[in-house]
């Protein structure tokens, strides 16, 4: 079996435009995989069209063999852009090795340990605590979900005080817990828009008493000591790992016990084979693992693979696929968790081209507002 062609497509899902790729072989086996989304979305293409020429005319299979190859073609270590594409094609290939032996993914990187998989789901859209349970309670009653995210910030915490912000933030997670069922989960990602440890440590602990399911990455990644001192002062888990790309960086974040929960994302680290790198770093120094997975569909079934045969795993991100019809048959919860399809080879799910072929493309970008003072600063 020979790698024959790269195809790359510029969809959406909602208001996210998505890059998905198709590697075609001379078997007839086609392979599906996402890119992350960094921005330019647009480059994605080009950059992939660069790499398929390293590996046009090998064989799919040899998956640890390819990545190397493809790694090493590079000068210098992978940045956003580049890693996202490797993704992208790591997803392709282990896609084309499962369907040709006519088996799901996850049966071929050791079984499943799990039957199935928990989600959590977002909720940013409803800033009162009984709006907020209306939402949760309404996807509770269709998909059976129990564990949401949320932002803990309730109001500017650039404009108002930052003992008001800690004090609201507080409030808000402490009545959530009064009204909500008591099993329900809660986990608060600050977005990476602090920037003095202090704060940080100030407002996860504030949250602590409430039971936090975690507390996601209040500050920016790069200073690895930095989040050394903020886990050794939290009273709650400490969760982080997005915008970290390789094993190499999660092993530095783990020397510095740096997190209790890692968040690798598999469309931006280089794909399923370094994801389990990672995950198998993590499980030696007893970090749990809650990919990443803010993305569509497809990127959710290889998310699933994963999860399902990775024994450090914890809970899983999730977006509801209620606008990405490029998938056909997306992985919705029930009961809470994502179940496995042992009869579908590969990552279980059938795509679309129809919908793909057309341009689907939608700018988006990070929503930031500069400081009362008008500097745009951290993050």
């Amino acid at each position: 079996m020979r790698i024959t062609r790269l195809r790359s497509f510029m969809a959406r899902d909602d208001v996210r435009p998505r890059v998905i790729v198709a590697i075609d072989t001379d078997e007839g086996i086609t392979g599906w995989g996402e890119c992350y989304n960094h921005g330019p979305d647009r480059a994605l293409p080009a950059i992939l069209d660069y790499f398929f020429e390293q590996i046009k005319g090998e064989d799919p299979r040899r998956i640890e063999f390819l990545m190397l190859k493809l790694q090493q073609q590079t000068r210098f270590p992978g940045g956003a852009m580049h890693l996202a594409a490797f993704s992208a094609i790591d997803h392709c290939l282990w896609d084309i090795s499962a369907k040709a032996v006519g088996l799901p993914v996850y049966r071929l990187i050791g079984g499943e340990v799990r039957d199935k998989v928990r989600v959590y789901l977002g909720v940013y859209t409803a800033p009162d605590p009984a709006e907020a349970l209306d939402f949760m309670m309404a996807r509770n009653a269709e998909y059976g979900l129990t564990a949401f995210k949320l932002s803990p910030y309730r109001i500017d915490f650039h404009a108002e005080r930052w003992g008001e912000v800690v004090r609201t933030s507080a409030d808000y997670f402490r009545r959530l817990r009064e009204i909500a069922p008591a099993h329900f989960d809660f986990a608060f990602d600050a977005h990476a828009k602090i920037y003095e440890p202090w704060q940080a440590i100030q407002l996860g602990n504030a949250l602590a008493p409430y039971d936090p399911l975690f507390f996601e990455e209040p500050v920016r990644p790069e200073h690895l000591p930095a989040w050394g001192e903020i886990k050794s002062r939290l009273t709650c888990p400490l969760a982080t790992g997005e915008s970290l790309y390789s094993r190499y960086e999660f092993l530095n974040l783990f020397n510095a016990r740096g997190c209790d929960i890692a968040q690798p994302d598999i469309c931006v680290v280089g794909g399923l084979l370094e994801m389990r790198k990672i995950a198998a770093i993590a499980e030696a120094h007893f970090v749990v693992i809650a990919p990443h997975n803010p993305m569509g569909p497809l990127a959710t079934a290889v998310n699933l693979h994963f999860s399902a045969a990775t024994p450090n795993f914890k809970i899983l991100e999730y977006r509801l696929p209620l606008k990405a019809p490029y998938v056909k048959d997306p992985y919705l919860p029930e009961d809470g968790y994502l179940r496995l399809r042992p009869d579908r080879p590969g990552w279980g799910v059938e795509i679309d081209e129809d919908v793909l072929r057309q341009d689907g493309y939608i700018h988006w970008e990070r929503k930031l507002l500069p400081k009362p003072d008008g500097a745009w600063g951290y993050p």
